[in-house]
Protein backbone atom coordinates (compact mmCIF):
# COMPACT_ATOMS: atom_id res chain seq x y z
CA UNK A 1 0.00 0.00 0.00
CA UNK A 2 1.66 2.99 -1.19
CA UNK A 3 1.49 6.58 0.57
CA UNK A 4 -0.83 8.38 -1.39
CA UNK A 5 -3.23 5.33 -0.79
CA UNK A 6 -3.04 5.27 3.24
CA UNK A 7 -3.56 9.19 2.62
CA UNK A 8 -7.06 8.50 0.89
CA UNK A 9 -8.07 6.08 3.27
CA UNK A 10 -7.21 8.48 6.18
CA UNK A 11 -8.77 11.29 4.84
CA UNK A 12 -12.14 9.22 4.10
CA UNK A 13 -11.57 8.08 7.67
CA UNK A 14 -11.61 11.26 9.20
CA UNK A 15 -14.33 12.44 6.65
CA UNK A 16 -17.08 9.72 8.06
CA UNK A 17 -16.07 11.06 11.26
CA UNK A 18 -16.71 14.03 10.97
CA UNK A 19 -19.84 12.58 9.52
CA UNK A 20 -20.96 10.88 12.53
CA UNK A 21 -20.20 13.46 14.73
CA UNK A 22 -21.95 16.23 12.50
CA UNK A 23 -24.76 13.95 12.91
CA UNK A 24 -24.91 12.50 16.84
CA UNK A 25 -24.77 16.11 17.62
CA UNK A 26 -27.95 17.39 14.71
CA UNK A 27 -30.03 14.83 17.13
CA UNK A 28 -28.97 15.42 20.37
CA UNK A 29 -29.78 19.43 19.76
CA UNK A 30 -32.57 18.49 18.30
CA UNK A 31 -33.78 16.64 21.34
CA UNK A 32 -32.66 19.36 23.45
CA UNK A 33 -35.24 21.59 21.15
CA UNK A 34 -37.73 19.37 21.22
CA UNK A 35 -38.49 20.19 25.09
CA UNK A 36 -39.32 23.43 24.49
CA UNK A 37 -41.89 22.71 21.46
CA UNK A 38 -44.82 24.75 20.93
CA UNK A 39 -46.42 23.20 17.92
CA UNK A 40 -46.92 19.46 17.30
CA UNK A 41 -43.74 18.40 18.74
CA UNK A 42 -41.71 19.40 15.74
CA UNK A 43 -41.51 22.95 15.56
CA UNK A 44 -40.01 25.03 18.32
CA UNK A 45 -38.94 28.95 19.43
CA UNK A 46 -35.04 27.79 19.22
CA UNK A 47 -33.98 24.86 16.91
CA UNK A 48 -30.14 24.36 17.68
CA UNK A 49 -29.22 21.76 15.09
CA UNK A 50 -29.80 24.47 12.60
CA UNK A 51 -26.45 26.38 13.70
CA UNK A 52 -24.84 23.34 14.09
CA UNK A 53 -25.26 22.13 11.13
CA UNK A 54 -24.03 26.15 9.40
CA UNK A 55 -21.49 26.10 11.51
CA UNK A 56 -20.33 22.73 10.42
CA UNK A 57 -20.28 23.44 7.22
CA UNK A 58 -18.51 26.40 7.74
CA UNK A 59 -15.41 25.09 9.98
CA UNK A 60 -15.40 21.72 8.16
CA UNK A 61 -16.97 21.85 4.64
CA UNK A 62 -20.00 20.76 2.48
CA UNK A 63 -18.75 17.12 2.24
CA UNK A 64 -20.48 16.61 5.60
CA UNK A 65 -23.97 17.29 4.42
CA UNK A 66 -24.61 13.77 4.70
CA UNK A 67 -24.53 14.35 8.56
CA UNK A 68 -26.78 16.99 8.24
CA UNK A 69 -29.33 14.87 6.03
CA UNK A 70 -29.24 11.65 8.95
CA UNK A 71 -29.57 13.75 11.98
CA UNK A 72 -32.66 15.77 10.47
CA UNK A 73 -33.99 12.20 9.36
CA UNK A 74 -33.93 10.80 12.76
CA UNK A 75 -34.88 13.78 14.81
CA UNK A 76 -38.04 13.33 12.10
CA UNK A 77 -38.44 10.46 11.92
CA UNK A 78 -40.54 9.52 15.21
CA UNK A 79 -42.65 12.47 15.79
CA UNK A 80 -43.75 12.64 11.53
CA UNK A 81 -46.68 12.29 10.54
CA UNK A 82 -44.86 9.12 7.78
CA UNK A 83 -41.88 8.01 6.70
CA UNK A 84 -42.50 9.97 3.52
CA UNK A 85 -43.15 13.33 5.27
CA UNK A 86 -40.15 12.76 7.23
CA UNK A 87 -38.38 12.64 4.31
CA UNK A 88 -39.81 15.55 2.98
CA UNK A 89 -38.97 17.84 6.48
CA UNK A 90 -35.57 15.88 6.67
CA UNK A 91 -34.16 17.79 3.04
CA UNK A 92 -35.65 20.80 3.68
CA UNK A 93 -33.41 20.68 6.69
CA UNK A 94 -30.86 19.56 4.99
CA UNK A 95 -31.20 22.00 1.81
CA UNK A 96 -31.99 25.36 4.33
CA UNK A 97 -28.07 25.09 5.88
CA UNK A 98 -26.46 24.60 2.52
CA UNK A 99 -28.37 27.37 0.82
CA UNK A 100 -26.77 29.70 3.85
CA UNK A 101 -23.11 28.36 3.81
CA UNK A 102 -23.67 28.90 -0.29
CA UNK A 103 -24.89 32.61 0.30
CA UNK A 104 -22.17 33.68 2.68
CA UNK A 105 -19.71 31.48 0.49
CA UNK A 106 -20.50 33.86 -2.04
CA UNK A 107 -20.13 37.08 -0.05
CA UNK A 108 -16.28 36.20 1.44
CA UNK A 109 -18.28 35.54 4.81
CA UNK A 110 -14.94 35.45 7.10
CA UNK A 111 -15.70 32.97 10.87
CA UNK A 112 -14.07 34.96 12.99
CA UNK A 113 -16.98 37.46 12.65
CA UNK A 114 -14.39 40.58 13.12
CA UNK A 115 -16.67 42.83 10.53
CA UNK A 116 -20.08 44.44 10.44
CA UNK A 117 -20.44 42.93 6.89
CA UNK A 118 -20.00 39.19 8.08
CA UNK A 119 -22.35 39.95 11.46
CA UNK A 120 -24.87 41.52 8.21
CA UNK A 121 -24.42 38.55 6.13
CA UNK A 122 -24.86 35.99 9.10
CA UNK A 123 -28.09 37.29 10.27
CA UNK A 124 -29.96 38.14 6.89
CA UNK A 125 -28.35 35.73 4.75
CA UNK A 126 -27.47 32.83 6.76
CA UNK A 127 -30.00 33.30 9.10
CA UNK A 128 -33.57 35.09 7.78
CA UNK A 129 -32.66 33.95 3.74
CA UNK A 130 -31.33 30.41 4.05
CA UNK A 131 -34.09 29.20 7.07
CA UNK A 132 -37.08 30.15 4.65
CA UNK A 133 -36.49 26.61 2.78
CA UNK A 134 -36.83 24.39 5.86
CA UNK A 135 -39.46 26.38 7.27
CA UNK A 136 -41.29 26.78 3.93
CA UNK A 137 -40.93 22.93 3.22
CA UNK A 138 -41.75 21.68 6.69
CA UNK A 139 -45.06 23.93 7.28
CA UNK A 140 -46.22 22.96 3.64
CA UNK A 141 -45.34 18.84 4.33
CA UNK A 142 -47.34 19.23 7.62
CA UNK A 143 -50.25 20.85 5.90
CA UNK A 144 -50.38 18.80 3.16
CA UNK A 145 -50.17 15.51 5.32
CA UNK A 146 -53.22 17.27 7.28
CA UNK A 147 -51.37 17.21 10.74
CA UNK A 148 -52.31 20.66 10.72
CA UNK A 149 -55.38 22.79 10.28
CA UNK A 150 -56.20 24.89 7.20
CA UNK A 151 -55.19 27.88 9.23
CA UNK A 152 -52.38 26.14 11.12
CA UNK A 153 -49.98 27.15 8.17
CA UNK A 154 -49.02 30.77 8.71
CA UNK A 155 -48.36 30.31 12.55
CA UNK A 156 -46.74 27.17 12.21
CA UNK A 157 -44.23 28.13 9.18
CA UNK A 158 -43.68 31.61 11.53
CA UNK A 159 -42.15 29.36 14.24
CA UNK A 160 -40.78 27.08 12.39
CA UNK A 161 -38.87 29.89 10.14
CA UNK A 162 -38.08 32.07 13.41
CA UNK A 163 -36.59 29.37 15.53
CA UNK A 164 -34.56 28.02 12.59
CA UNK A 165 -33.01 31.18 12.31
CA UNK A 166 -32.36 31.87 15.75
CA UNK A 167 -30.94 28.16 15.97
CA UNK A 168 -28.00 30.31 13.01
CA UNK A 169 -28.15 33.54 15.14
CA UNK A 170 -27.21 32.44 18.63
CA UNK A 171 -25.78 28.91 18.15
CA UNK A 172 -23.06 29.67 15.07
CA UNK A 173 -21.23 32.46 16.45
CA UNK A 174 -20.77 30.42 19.78
CA UNK A 175 -19.56 27.36 18.57
CA UNK A 176 -17.40 29.94 15.66
CA UNK A 177 -16.09 31.51 19.20
CA UNK A 178 -15.13 28.39 21.23
CA UNK A 179 -13.43 27.01 17.55
CA UNK A 180 -10.78 30.12 18.38
CA UNK A 181 -11.20 30.23 22.43
CA UNK A 182 -7.59 30.04 23.93
CA UNK A 183 -6.58 31.12 27.52
CA UNK A 184 -6.01 34.58 27.81
CA UNK A 185 -2.18 35.78 28.53
CA UNK A 186 -1.38 38.38 30.84
CA UNK A 187 -4.49 39.66 31.39
CA UNK A 188 -4.76 42.03 34.26
CA UNK A 189 -6.56 40.59 37.44
CA UNK A 190 -8.95 43.61 36.94
CA UNK A 191 -10.18 41.67 33.73
CA UNK A 192 -10.46 38.72 35.23
CA UNK A 193 -12.77 39.96 38.05
CA UNK A 194 -15.02 41.65 35.45
CA UNK A 195 -15.49 38.74 33.67
CA UNK A 196 -16.35 37.36 36.88
CA UNK A 197 -18.90 40.03 37.13
CA UNK A 198 -20.07 39.70 33.66
CA UNK A 199 -21.08 36.10 34.50
CA UNK A 200 -22.91 36.93 37.79
CA UNK A 201 -24.84 39.35 36.28
CA UNK A 202 -25.89 36.95 33.45
CA UNK A 203 -26.93 34.58 35.54
CA UNK A 204 -29.03 37.38 37.67
CA UNK A 205 -30.71 38.77 34.87
CA UNK A 206 -31.63 34.73 33.53
CA UNK A 207 -33.35 34.77 36.48
CA UNK A 208 -35.25 37.67 36.61
CA UNK A 209 -36.66 36.83 33.08
CA UNK A 210 -38.37 33.90 34.26
CA UNK A 211 -39.74 35.53 37.39
CA UNK A 212 -43.48 37.05 37.39
CA UNK A 213 -42.06 40.43 36.78
CA UNK A 214 -41.59 41.23 33.47
CA UNK A 215 -38.14 42.68 33.55
CA UNK A 216 -36.79 40.90 30.38
CA UNK A 217 -35.28 44.21 28.93
CA UNK A 218 -32.30 44.35 31.47
CA UNK A 219 -30.82 41.35 29.16
CA UNK A 220 -29.78 44.70 26.79
CA UNK A 221 -27.41 46.51 29.08
CA UNK A 222 -26.05 42.95 29.72
CA UNK A 223 -25.33 42.20 26.03
CA UNK A 224 -24.12 45.32 25.66
CA UNK A 225 -21.36 45.53 27.82
CA UNK A 226 -20.73 41.92 26.66
CA UNK A 227 -20.01 43.54 23.70
CA UNK A 228 -18.14 46.42 24.14
CA UNK A 229 -15.86 45.08 26.63
CA UNK A 230 -15.33 41.27 25.44
CA UNK A 231 -16.55 41.42 22.21
CA UNK A 232 -18.28 38.50 20.50
CA UNK A 233 -16.02 35.81 23.09
CA UNK A 234 -18.37 37.06 25.71
CA UNK A 235 -21.25 38.40 23.56
CA UNK A 236 -22.16 35.03 21.97
CA UNK A 237 -22.74 33.16 25.38
CA UNK A 238 -24.65 36.02 26.60
CA UNK A 239 -27.13 35.79 23.90
CA UNK A 240 -27.18 32.33 24.39
CA UNK A 241 -28.34 32.37 28.14
CA UNK A 242 -30.68 35.73 27.45
CA UNK A 243 -32.69 33.23 24.72
CA UNK A 244 -32.92 30.30 27.04
CA UNK A 245 -34.33 32.35 29.85
CA UNK A 246 -36.76 34.11 27.54
CA UNK A 247 -37.76 30.58 26.47
CA UNK A 248 -38.00 29.30 29.80
CA UNK A 249 -40.51 32.01 30.62
CA UNK A 250 -42.70 31.63 27.43
CA UNK A 251 -43.11 28.24 28.05
CA UNK A 252 -44.16 28.84 31.82
CA UNK A 253 -46.27 31.56 31.07
CA UNK A 254 -44.82 34.08 33.64
CA UNK A 255 -43.21 37.83 33.24
CA UNK A 256 -44.37 39.42 30.02
CA UNK A 257 -45.61 36.20 28.65
CA UNK A 258 -48.60 36.23 31.21
CA UNK A 259 -52.47 35.99 30.29
CA UNK A 260 -51.88 35.87 26.50
CA UNK A 261 -52.29 33.93 23.57
CA UNK A 262 -49.80 31.33 22.49
CA UNK A 263 -49.92 33.59 18.92
CA UNK A 264 -48.84 36.58 21.53
CA UNK A 265 -46.41 34.77 22.87
CA UNK A 266 -45.00 33.68 19.93
CA UNK A 267 -44.47 36.58 18.20
CA UNK A 268 -42.99 39.05 21.34
CA UNK A 269 -40.50 35.70 22.21
CA UNK A 270 -39.08 35.68 18.78
CA UNK A 271 -39.16 39.65 18.65
CA UNK A 272 -36.88 39.89 21.73
CA UNK A 273 -34.98 36.54 20.59
CA UNK A 274 -34.20 38.29 17.55
CA UNK A 275 -33.39 41.25 19.02
CA UNK A 276 -31.21 40.36 21.56
CA UNK A 277 -29.62 37.77 19.31
CA UNK A 278 -28.84 40.88 16.33
CA UNK A 279 -27.78 43.87 19.53
CA UNK A 280 -25.23 41.14 20.61
CA UNK A 281 -23.99 39.79 17.20
CA UNK A 282 -23.64 43.64 15.11
CA UNK A 283 -22.66 45.52 17.83
CA UNK A 284 -19.66 42.46 19.00
CA UNK A 285 -18.55 42.79 15.10
CA UNK A 286 -18.56 46.40 14.72
CA UNK A 287 -16.71 47.19 17.89
CA UNK A 288 -14.39 44.24 16.44
CA UNK A 289 -13.63 46.00 13.16
CA UNK A 290 -12.69 48.69 14.76
CA UNK A 291 -10.24 47.62 17.54
CA UNK A 292 -8.59 45.73 14.32
CA UNK A 293 -8.66 49.60 12.78
CA UNK A 294 -7.41 51.31 15.29
CA UNK A 295 -4.76 48.74 15.15
CA UNK A 296 -3.52 48.58 11.81
CA UNK A 297 -3.81 52.49 12.23
CA UNK A 298 -1.28 52.32 14.97
CA UNK A 299 0.88 49.50 13.25
CA UNK A 300 1.06 52.13 10.08
CA UNK A 301 2.33 54.95 12.01
CA UNK A 302 4.82 52.95 14.18
CA UNK A 303 6.24 51.59 10.64
CA UNK A 304 6.15 55.38 9.64
CA UNK A 305 7.96 56.45 12.66
CA UNK A 306 11.05 53.64 12.25
CA UNK A 307 11.24 54.27 8.60
CA UNK A 308 11.48 58.21 9.32
CA UNK A 309 14.29 57.34 11.83
CA UNK A 310 16.31 55.56 9.82
CA UNK A 311 16.02 57.52 7.06
CA UNK A 312 16.14 61.78 7.96
CA UNK A 313 19.39 62.59 9.64
CA UNK A 314 20.10 63.46 12.90
CA UNK A 315 19.19 67.39 12.60
CA UNK A 316 20.93 68.44 15.94
CA UNK A 317 24.44 67.05 14.50
CA UNK A 318 25.70 69.17 12.11
CA UNK A 319 28.21 66.67 10.49
CA UNK A 320 25.45 64.39 9.14
CA UNK A 321 23.79 66.78 7.35
CA UNK A 322 24.40 66.24 3.62
CA UNK A 323 26.42 68.62 1.52
CA UNK A 324 24.26 71.96 0.53
CA UNK A 325 21.62 71.12 3.09
CA UNK A 326 20.35 74.18 4.73
CA UNK A 327 21.76 76.55 1.88
CA UNK A 328 19.55 79.58 0.37
CA UNK A 329 19.77 79.54 -3.70
CA UNK A 330 21.34 82.64 -3.60
CA UNK A 331 24.38 81.58 -1.38
CA UNK A 332 25.06 78.75 -4.08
Amino acid sequence: MNATHRDRLRRGGITVLQIGAVAALYYASGRLGLLQQLVRGQVTPLWPPTGIALAGLLLIGPRIWPGIALGAFLINFSPGPSVPAALAITTGNTLAPLCSYALLHRVGFRTRISRFRDALALVFLGGFAGMLISATVGSGTLRLAHALPADGFWPTWWVWWTGDAMGVLVVVPLLLVLRSAHWPKHAPPSRWGEGALLVATTIGVGVLETNRVPLIFLAFPLLIWAAFRFQLAAAAPCALAVSTSAILAATRGSGPFTGHTLLTNMIVLQAFNGAAAMTALLLAAAISERNETQRKIEETCRRLAEMTARIVPDLGDPSALPEGWGEKPEDR
